[in-house]
């Protein structure tokens, strides 16, 4: 099985979009549970059943080692932190060979949930600050659908194996040596020159 690690250094926005998810693996966060004086920490490690769910989700054969783990803390007098850590080990399917390629996730996250995250008349959200960061305060906050998200952003759109080749066509004219793309490379025509300088030469 082929591997690549892929390490996140900063957060990303979590805003993608994916599909509802059943009761049976929401973890969910109650503002009203949480004291408004300390940290809360979590330690969410998603089950056989739960990562095969979210493996599904994801379009990808497997999911495995799946583990959201960090706190959530008071900002000011309503708004919320939450720092953790996504961790996860995921196959796909290379999308030239087919092969399976393993692709480990470890994604530091940083979400402010704020009180005053405004909606406008219509609709749509609107974020009164430029942070995509910055998501709006509910009563629940879903550690499960954070954790998906923060995978989703971190998985290559089109995974290869490092084995993976594209055949490469080229066309002309009969007669006419077909281009290819080193020819299209700085100093390309010079070594082309000095080729044919070469075989003078002889």
């Amino acid at each position: 099985m082929l591997y690549n690690q892929i390490p996140y250094t900063k957060s990303q926005p979590l805003k993608s979009e994916l599909p509802m998810l059943t009761p049976e693996i929401t973890h969910p966060l109650r503002i009203s549970d949480m004291p408004k004086s300390k940290n809360t920490p979590f330690d969410v490690k998603f089950s056989d059943a739960e990562m095969t769910v979210i493996a599904s989700i994801l379009s990808a054969v497997s999911v495995k080692k799946m583990r959201i783990i960090g706190n959530i803390s008071p900002s000011g007098a309503k708004d919320w932190i939450l720092k953790a850590t996504v961790g996860a080990t995921v196959t796909q399917i290379c999308v030239v060979t087919l092969d399976p390629v393993q692709t480990r996730v470890d994604a530091p996250i940083t979400l402010v949930f704020a009180s005053d995250y405004q909606v406008d008349g219509g609709d749509s959200v609107t974020e009164m600050t430029t942070d995509e960061n910055i998501e709006p305060l509910t009563d629940v906050i879903d550690l499960t659908s954070i954790a998906i998200e923060a995978v989703a952003l971190a998985l290559p759109d089109y995974p290869k194996s490092p084995n993976a080749h594209l055949k490469v066509s080229t066309f002309a004219a009969k007669g006419v040596k077909p281009m290819t793309d080193a020819d299209t490379k700085p100093f390309a025509s010079l070594a082309s020159l000095k080729d044919k300088l070469s075989k003078e030469d002889k």
